[in-house]
């Protein structure tokens, strides 16, 4: 098998019948009929499975990987890779944002530069001011706390080799950040610039922004521990100094301490800091409570494909 174009399906009913015939177009471009499409349905609340079914009856080169429920994008993207057998990997977005006909480029790229991942980016990042603020602070935050080097408006497309898939599927997180893997897995990386287009209304809330951010930055960063360290310790110093400044003023200027709004406020301010610290713990140990029950990332229901219509599979994917 020659080539892997993978893909998730959520709410992309309305994309299927296109991207279907654009990418296979792409590949037998490319490859003739040494290729494969695996889309990871991942819990769509429309009827894509059923419109993905219907197709998987009458193309060979189409494998539906069904999950048991909705598991989140970046895990259906790892399930797909991790089911993936082509030399050469095509993973993108179902929804055509990301043009299936940039696979000739990519390919073009990896050949010339003898590069492991070739991956899109997008010059200027999409949507409204909200969107674009909000991406703009979730990088550089995420740099600053992680130290990877995660270029600004990287997007999902991309095109990868064999040995670099296998040794991304390998990580054993339950909590998948996918961006931060992507880096930190390694190997010759390039990027190319494309323009992505705006098909789709995001699904992405600022809840589920900022619970990303939360995510990424503990999977890959001790940082914000690090830094309650040094604040305690700073406080702790500063306090110090302050008891010694007001016995200084009792026992020689005999001045008794003054001022019991201020010392509310103080008791708020450190309160507030103290229960900011605590709960910077407990998300890593939220984490550290996920990762050690060792539960698996996705579970596939059924595998559809032409050869055997329904291939039940309850075994649940370990795929990190």
């Amino acid at each position: 098998m020659k080539l892997s174009i993978v893909a998730t399906l959520y709410q992309s009913a309305a994309y299927i019948n296109e991207f279907h015939q654009r990418v296979s177009a792409a590949a037998q471009k490319l490859v003739g009929d040494e290729y494969e499409i695996v889309l990871v349905n991942d819990g769509s609340p429309d009827n894509s499975l059923d419109l993905v079914i219907q197709l998987s009856e009458r193309d060979p080169h189409l494998v539906l990987v069904d999950l048991s429920r909705n598991f989140g994008h970046h895990k259906a993207m790892m399930t797909g890779l991790a089911l993936a057998k082509g030399d050469r990997v095509f993973l993108l977005d179902s929804d055509l944002e990301e043009e299936p006909e940039w696979l000739e480029s990519f390919v073009k790229q990896m050949s010339k530069e003898g590069s492991d991942v070739v991956y899109g980016v997008q010059g200027r990042r999409k949507g409204g001011l909200s969107e674009k603020l909000t991406g703009w602070i979730f990088y550089r935050v995420f740099r600053f706390l992680t130290g990877i080097a995660q270029p600004d408006n990287v997007l999902t497309v991309r095109l990868m080799t064999r040995r670099y898939v296998q040794a991304l599927v390998a990580h054993q997180e339950r909590e998948i950040n996918i961006g931060g893997l992507w880096i930190i897995t390694g190997f010759k990386q390039s990027k190319q610039l494309v323009r992505k287009h705006a098909t789709s209304p995001t699904t992405y809330s600022l809840s589920k922004k900022i619970g990303h951010l939360v995510n990424a930055v503990t999977s890959f960063s001790s940082l914000p521990l690090v830094f309650t360290f040094y604040s305690g310790l700073l406080i702790t110093l500063s306090a110090a100094v302050y008891i010694f400044y007001l016995m200084f003023r009792y026992f020689i200027i005999a001045a008794p301490p003054e001022g019991y709004t201020s010392i509310i406020a103080s008791i708020w301010l450190f309160s507030g800091l103290i229960i900011f610290f605590i709960g910077i713990q407990g998300v890593y140990i939220a984490t550290i409570f996920s990762e050690v029950k060792q539960r698996p990332s996705t579970i596939i229901r059924q595998i559809y494909t032409q050869r055997n219509k329904k291939m039940n599979k309850t075994d649940p994917t370990d795929i990190g």
